[in-house]
């Protein structure tokens, strides 16, 4: 790297320290969530041990950064704000160090302050708002490359279609010829060399298709051909020869056992799972159990007096119906339901378990119990639906989808093992895609100080890409252990064959997307696969009240992190010692 013919002034060599500790904390802080989230449904179906994951994830994040960073960084760097204007004004190298200090800022604030409100919003959409507002401040909207703008902006609502289209595809495809058939195992098993060989194909060609540029390497259109549909087939034959008869065993074995627990009368694992959930809910909440417990105790003292002046007759002609049990001042009235599957919604916001939920036929702890697990159902979309009882409350119908598609043992077992494919997909494209948000504007920085000059022919340094890559991998060996987990089912149900498809769809649309640099979000490409799978399982099978919150903080991620990078950015250039004169 070139040596600065201009020594740094102090307080801009502290502003660039500052810009690379940020950048780190950013770099962090995905490696601690977006990375752990690939990994959970491997690690959960215990196809990869957890240091297993950890070390795979942080070889395909710091490679993919390297690999496809360089051309989504140079679009946050110089696609959005016109570069070419700092030239035209005193201090135009300070002034670009301190829009790109307030834009990683803005973005570290903004995401802190959404994930104070769990509100889920996109990393990308952060850092692309932070840059366009401290270009709106400094040069107003004539120094904004707005069809740049449009071409990102248009690119987050046509992505997750695109991602849903190529997930929804995958999914008929393997519907139609795997999930319906009445002996799932084969055809599952021959679909496994099709589906890595396909996967590295796509990958090898995206990556080697118009030149790797950070490496300088730009290799013939035939040469990309060869590389591809060789890695494509020599993968396929290597999973034929050696996964292929591996799995078929397991798989036999593991179909073996259920049939000898089923003869012997013993649950399903399903069962069995469905059992130490609802323990651990019981657990969770053991706390809140103890004080609703109290509760109906002093139900019963009350209930006890007020027994004797009870009418006989009226208690015979009620003894099939629920009791309303008065209680003190301090106490509301609960509507009680004989139905264990119906709660109501508006006495669970009330208290985590119902209140004074008695009836004749079962105890009051037990009763409790229950409550703690309904209350639990009413999260899960697949699980309940909304309506409203006679009084108008809101209540939770658990209920179950006839027409949802559900995995067999055996399928579920294949592509469980089909996820290590898609978690090492997604986190390569992760990187190459994700990176960039966090050192984007550090790039910028880092070009400045090195340069002496605003704008640059310079390619992104590679040792930036995986200073990226580093902290990125970092997040996820510190944090990243701790929450990885397989992903939940708050706007559908995921099956080990459905979760293949949401996967690789995304992965695939983020990987094009990065290559010809377009900073679009995972988590849109992600979300719009869920979606569109899940509607295909089933129609009731989609929680679009969840899904419309998140559209709501897509739209107001720009807006909000726009304004904190030029409230920063108003504060560096307009008070007291770093103030300048354009």
């Amino acid at each position: 790297m070139n040596i600065p013919c201009k020594m740094l002034e102090e307080q801009e060599l502290v502003l660039v320290v500052v810009g690379f500790i940020i950048a780190f904390l950013l770099a962090f802080g995905i490696g601690a969530n977006d990375v752990a989230n690939s990994f959970g449904t491997s690690v959960g179906s215990k196809v990869l041990s957890l240091r297993g994951a950890c070390i795979l994830a942080t070889i395909c994040e710091i490679t993919g950064a390297i690999l496809l960073g360089g051309h989504v960084s140079a679009t946050i760097r110089e696609g959005i704000v016109d570069l070419a204007l700092f030239n035209n004004t005193s201090n135009g190298p300070r002034l670009l160090i301190y829009g790109q200090v307030s834009s990683l800022a803005s973005a570290c604030i903004w995401m802190l302050i959404a994930t104070f409100f769990r509100i889920p919003v996109s990393g990308t959409h952060s850092i692309v708002g932070a840059t366009l507002g401290f270009g709106l401040v400094e040069f107003g909207i004539h120094g904004i490359k707005w069809m740049g703008v449009l071409k990102i902006v248009l690119s987050w609502f046509i992505s997750p279609l695109l991602s849903g289209a190529v997930s929804v595809f995958m999914f008929m495809f393997f519907k139609y010829f795997i999930l319906k058939k009445e002996r799932p195992l084969e055809p599952a098993l021959r679909s496994l060399p099709f589906i890595y060989g396909c996967t590295v194909l796509v990958n090898v060609f995206s990556v080697l298709f118009g030149g790797i540029a950070i490496l300088n390497f730009k290799p013939p259109v035939w040469v990309v051909f060869v590389a591809s549909f060789g890695m494509g087939i020599l993968t396929a034959l290597i999973v034929q020869l050696l996964v292929v008869p591996y799995l078929r065993k397991k798989v036999l074995n593991y179909l073996e056992r259920l049939r000898r627990r089923e003869a012997e009368g013993y649950e399903d694992e399903e069962e069995e799972e469905s059992c130490l959930s609802k323990l651990r809910i019981a657990l969770v909440n053991a706390h809140e159990f103890i004080l609703a417990y109290l509760h109906c105790k002093k139900c019963r003292k009350q209930h006890k007096k007020n027994k004797d002046a009870v009418d006989a007759e009226s208690q015979m002609n009620n003894n099939n119906h629920l009791r309303t049990i008065a209680s003190d001042e301090e106490m509301r009235e609960a509507a009680i339901r004989r139905d264990d599957t119906v709660v109501t919604r508006s006495d669970l916001r009330r208290s985590p378990v119902s209140e004074s939920t008695i009836t004749d036929r079962t105890t009051p702890d037990k009763r409790l119990v229950d409550s703690i697990i309904a209350d639990s159902s009413c999260k899960s979309p697949t699980r309940s639906e909304s309506q409203l009882d006679d009084q108008g409350s809101e209540i939770a119908v658990v209920t179950s989808h006839p027409t949802l598609i559900k995995d067999r043992p055996e399928e579920a077992k294949v592509f469980s093992f089909a996820q290590i494919l898609t978690a090492t997909f997604g986190s390569f494209v992760h990187g190459g895609n994700d990176v960039s948000n966090a050192i984007g504007p550090l790039i910028g920085m880092w070009m400045v100080t090195t340069t002496g000059s605003v704008v640059s022919e310079k390619m992104t340094p590679v040792l930036l890409l995986v200073y990226g890559g580093v902290g990125i991998s970092i997040g996820l060996w510190v944090w990243g252990r701790k929450v990885i987990q397989t992903i939940g089912e708050d706007l559908t149900t995921i099956t080990p064959s459905s979760g293949v498809c949401i996967e690789l769809g995304s992965a695939v649309t983020v990987l094009v997307a990065s290559k010809i640099g377009i900073p679009v979000s995972t988590t849109h490409c992600k979300v719009g696969s869920i979606v569109v799978v899940g509607r295909a399982r089933a129609k009731e099978d989609v929680n679009w009240k969840l899904f419309l919150n998140i559209i709501i903080a897509w739209v107001v991620t720009l807006p909000f992190s726009a304004g904190i990078s030029a409230l920063v950015m108003y504060i560096f250039t307009h008070t007291g010692s770093l103030t300048f004169q354009p």
